[in-house]
């Protein structure tokens, strides 16, 4: 079996966000640039299986649309172990777009199972990994909490209210990852770190593709009001701002 994990170019959470041109655009200027948190997960976990002779993984491979700026994260997903990966060489401009360029990719390869993170940090829009799904016309499984592979069948846990659902899906699929698919991300070690640097990263032409949304404006959040304190012998008025001004109760 062979394994693609999909992964995004998203600014660091502890990044302080800006934006430019009347807030039309994201000042990347001084931006720490990561892997996305769900797809670093799905990479993990992908190696891990991997890592089990018993699974039958041969490869795992990352792919991304994105331009050249984005091969510094690439590259650290091919240093944590990554066999292969795949950049489309296009700006990413809405989900429907990625899809359609990631969707050509796996027509190429002959991957098995491919993994996207239920959504990116960025832009939480939780759409690329169905799209992806419906230009393959493949079965896609959302909300994947566990993924195993026995006697040669891919085992799933999924979270749904109440409890979880296990069930057993045939391949190729796309699965759509959340949070406890792995414990924590996998960090890399020295020696992946100088093998990522001599790994190629394939260059993939994009596809025509019209995007089918289109971002008009960024509105930042409202800076946090001050912090006021409340005199311990006052528990009424520390009410009076919770329902008037905070509004919570």
């Amino acid at each position: 079996m062979n394994i693609l994990v999909c992964i995004s170019h998203v600014p660091d959470t502890t990044t302080k966000i800006k934006f430019t041109d009347n807030n039309t655009r994201l000042d990347v200027s001084g931006i720490q640039w990561v892997i996305n948190p769900w797809d670093e997960l799905s990479l993990t976990r992908a190696l891990e299986l991997k890592d089990d002779a018993s699974c039958g993984i041969n490869t795992v491979s990352v792919a991304h649309v994105g331009p050249v700026s984005a091969e510094p994260t690439i590259r650290k997903a091919l240093a944590i172990g990554a066999d292969n990966a795949y950049r489309v060489d296009t700006e990413p401009l809405d989900a429907y777009q990625v899809a359609a360029q990631l969707a050509q990719i796996v027509k190429a390869g002959a991957f098995d199972i491919i993994l996207c993170g239920i959504e990116s940090s960025d832009y939480n829009g939780s759409n690329v990994g169905g799209m992806l799904a419906e230009f393959l016309d493949l079965p896609s499984v959302s909300g994947i909490s566990k993924l195993e592979i026995k006697e040669g069948k891919v085992h799933i846990t999924r979270e749904i209210d109440g409890g979880k659902e296990m069930l057993i899906s045939p391949t190729p699929f796309v699965g759509i990852v959340q949070k406890g698919i792995a414990k924590e991300p996998r960090i890399a070690a020295m020696r992946g770190i100088m093998m990522a640097r001599k790994k190629p990263i394939q260059l993939v032409d994009a596809v025509q593709t019209e995007p089918l949304s289109e971002t008009l404006e960024f509105e930042p959040p409202k800076p946090r009001p001050a912090c006021k304190f409340v005199d311990p012998d006052q528990p009424g008025k520390l009410i009076e701002l919770l329902q008037n001004e905070a509004k919570v109760i």
